[in-house]
């Protein structure tokens, strides 16, 4: 976990979102800014370049797809075209910059965009009045990536969503959690040489399955002796 702008940022919770977005972030704009980083998996300086022309048509409505410029990406290397969330929607319904911005986030008295650091100190300000720790811009993206992961959405189709052409580079962003590396290792219990039986049926001393079990006996009585014949009673040959 990032402490103090050192190691990775953290990976929210749901409930870290809702509780950040509901109770940390005090303006349509915070809220629409870092939702944009959270919903299209973007990076900040993405966010924060990102042009009013697309995101809203001239009709003031909220377009079906956000494009993330090349020249604002980082390597400069393919734009990319986002489908809009609905939860990104619905942000950027609520808020709407002035007639005229060309940024979709304003810098302040409206020169330019606002700065990455800027958006980073009203980060942290949200985190500290919700008590939430190692928590960056980058994030909203780590997050966003991992999620898709988790839900099992291919890594090409992942990076082609984060801009990435490495998939290594991919790999750093994705978290791992402690149950998933207990999961791998449990699914190898489909290749058991044991068969069809299981751990517990293994002799503790040998680790060796015990010897097969020998049918009952049941003991000799009376009763299960021949009767005696006419014969044996008189002692006829």
């Amino acid at each position: 976990m990032k402490r103090e702008r050192h190691g990775k940022a953290k990976i929210l919770t749901p409930d870290e979102i809702q509780l950040l977005f509901n109770k940390g972030l005090e303006t349509l704009r915070d809220r629409a800014l870092f939702g944009f980083c959270l919903y299209t998996a973007c990076r900040i300086n993405e966010a924060c370049t990102q042009l009013t022309t697309d995101a809203y048509e001239r009709t003031g409505a909220v377009r079906p797809e956000m494009i993330i410029r090349k020249g604002n990406s980082k390597g400069q290397l393919a734009s990319r075209t986002i489908p809009t969330a609905e939860d990104l929607r619905l942000l950027l319904g609520q808020y709407r910059p002035h007639s005229g911005d060309k940024y979709l986030f304003p810098g302040r008295w409206n020169r330019g965009h606002i700065h990455p650091d800027s958006a980073s100190l009203i980060l942290r300000t949200a985190c500290r009045k919700v008590g939430l720790e190692g928590v960056s811009t980058h994030s909203f993206r780590r997050t966003a990536l991992t999620q898709m992961s988790n839900a099992s959405i291919p890594l090409r189709v992942i990076a082609e969503v984060s801009g990435h052409h490495n998939l290594t580079q991919l790999h750093a962003y994705l978290e791992v959690k402690p149950e998933q590396v207990r999961g791998a290792i449990a699914s190898l219990s489909q290749l058991s040489y044991i068969g069809k039986g299981s751990y517990r049926d293994l002799d503790p001393l040998t680790q060796s399955p015990p010897p097969p079990r020998q049918p009952a006996t049941r003991p000799t009585t009376v009763t299960d002796k021949a009767a005696p014949t006419c014969r044996d009673k008189c002692g006829v040959a």
